[in-house]
């Protein structure tokens, strides 16, 4: 798609728009879209700095590339997903593209523009935006409203940790989030460095090409097999059930299993963790040295329990083209990295699957009437709104269940948000603590004691705070939210109006 330039020019005012949407991932043309639909007599517009729309699922071309939760619950509640659960990144963009296609959306987005400042005028009532294009000119936009759909990480570089003797290495070191095109794996010895999703979609994709895969872990993680079918899904299109109903079920169906199981992972910890490590017991053929490799000392669902579509990690371990490692590396060699236990692991290519850097609204500098926004220092309202800072939305998806279940359930607020601004006649919006919450005891955006992943931890001092009660905290837990954001009272003195 063509970025659509500028409607302003150095001579002419700003350009104004009643909703401005930064990202356009699966979050923020889902947002694009219920806001359309809700309110179709406000003006929106997308901007996103990459030069087409999906986010993650455009930024990344590393081999193998797969949705790491079912698409059903990751697709949208209001447009069916037809293929496979498991689906590829071509598979994802293609459906996104389906979206912006049947509802018109394309000249909504604009390409190549990065928000570079934001600052709330409490005197105007509302936000003005500095945005550079393509071309790095600037230009701004006011608007009344800013919906954060960024996503939560920097898509300029990987998390890259620095390993002594990584100058001294002679082969090719590779961050998945920049893959290079002309890599060459015929006949290489690959190191996977990383035991998360991407690793584990790698190694599978590249066992064939390279000489031989090694997986490279400092602690194991839990595991899950599945095939990529939903047989309820199979039998219901057997049936010729109308595709919206199928979806639906199959996404309520999803759901209450996804319930079910973190349930028993506070409930009854030790079954749960018996009965994934039988089912990894079994992918493995009982291989005790290999299911040592599977086994973590964390209880299940303190971070994301990884599923394998139709085992292909399993079966390259088994086959022998791919092998895995648990150990810390001490330094970089010139031909592999050598390891805490002593042992060495030969390489040609080292793949750090580490994981990404977490960035807290884009890395953007918001200001309000001057005054630097430190989000830090503000508590959230329901894990998306922020103390003293108006009209603002951020969507935070979910850690365990799919990420576009909580963004769904925020756009659905937003809407119904800016109708109740309208119906009373206000400008602004501003969460604020009341009388009743002050000095109440704060605490980190998510508790790291129930879920605590590398990237959450690094920088978890950069996050808003949560509080101990409601409307003050992130629950991360969509049962209990889809009620809530439904429900909530927005007549609450929480919600300053102006």
């Amino acid at each position: 798609m063509t970025p659509i330039a500028s409607t302003a020019t150095p001579e002419q005012d700003v350009e104004y728009r009643d909703v401005v949407i930064v990202g356009a991932g699966i979050s923020g043309i889902g947002a694009a879209y219920h806001l359309q639909k809700s309110r179709p007599e406000s003006s929106f517009l997308i901007v996103d700095k990459l030069d087409n729309f999906g986010g993650t699922w455009r930024l990344h071309r590393y081999p193998g590339l797969r949705s790491d939760s079912d698409l059903y619950t990751f697709g949208y509640g209001f447009k069916p997903w037809k293929g496979n659960p498991i689906a590829t990144g071509q598979e994802i963009l293609d459906y996104l593209q389906e979206v912006i296609d049947e509802n018109g959306l394309a000249d909504k987005i604009r390409y190549g523009q990065t928000l570079c400042r934001a600052d709330w005028c409490s005197e105007k009532q509302l936000w003005q935006l500095q945005i550079e294009g393509a071309a790095g000119t600037t230009y701004r936009i006011e608007t009344r409203f800013l919906w954060m759909c960024q996503g939560y990480y920097r898509y300029e570089k990987g998390h890259m940790p620095k390993w002594d003797g990584m100058s001294d290495f002679q082969g090719q070191i590779i961050h998945p989030q920049h893959w290079p095109e002309d890599i060459e794996l015929q006949g290489k010895r690959v190191l996977v460095i990383g035991s998360g999703a991407t690793a584990a979609t790698i190694i599978p994709a590249i066992a064939d090409k390279c000489d031989h895969v090694t997986m490279l872990q400092r602690s194991p993680g839990y595991l899950r097999y599945g095939r990529n079918i939903d047989q309820l899904v199979d039998m219901l299109r057997s049936l010729e059930v109308d595709e919206s109903w199928i979806h639906e079920i199959a996404r309520r169906k999803i759901l209450h299993d996804q319930h079910q199981g973190m349930l028993r992972s506070l409930q009854d910890p030790e079954g749960f963790r018996a009965e994934l490590l039988d089912g990894v017991r079994q992918q493995l053929d009982g291989d005790k040295a290999l299911l040592r490799h599977f086994s973590p000392d964390y209880r299940p669902w303190s971070q994301r329990i990884l599923f394998v579509p139709d085992g292909d990690l399993f079966q390259n371990l088994r086959s022998g083209k791919a092998s895995v490692v648990t150990d810390r590396i001490e330094c970089f060699t010139k031909d592999g990295v050598q390891l805490e236990s002593g042992k060495h692991l030969e390489a040609d290519i080292v793949i750090t699957a580490t994981g990404f850097d977490l960035s807290v609204m884009g890395d953007i500098p918001f200001f309000v009437d001057d005054i630097q926004v430190n989000f830090a220092n503000t508590v959230t309202y329901r894990g998306m709104m922020f103390t003293d800072v108006p009209n603002f939305v951020w969507v935070f998806g979910y850690f365990r269940s799919a990420w576009t279940m909580r963004a769904d359930l925020v756009s659905e607020f937003v809407c119904r948000l800016l109708a109740h601004m309208d119906q009373s006649r206000s400008k602004s919006v501003t969460p604020r603590l009341r009388p009743t919450d002050k000095g109440m005891t704060l605490g980190p955006w998510i508790d790291p004691d129930n879920f605590s992943p590398n990237y959450l931890r690094r920088s978890l001092h950069l996050l808003p705070k949560c509080g101990p009660h409601s409307p003050w905290q992130n629950l991360q837990d969509y049962w209990v939210e889809r009620k809530d954001f439904a429900e909530a009272n927005l007549d609450d003195s929480a919600l300053v109006y102006r």
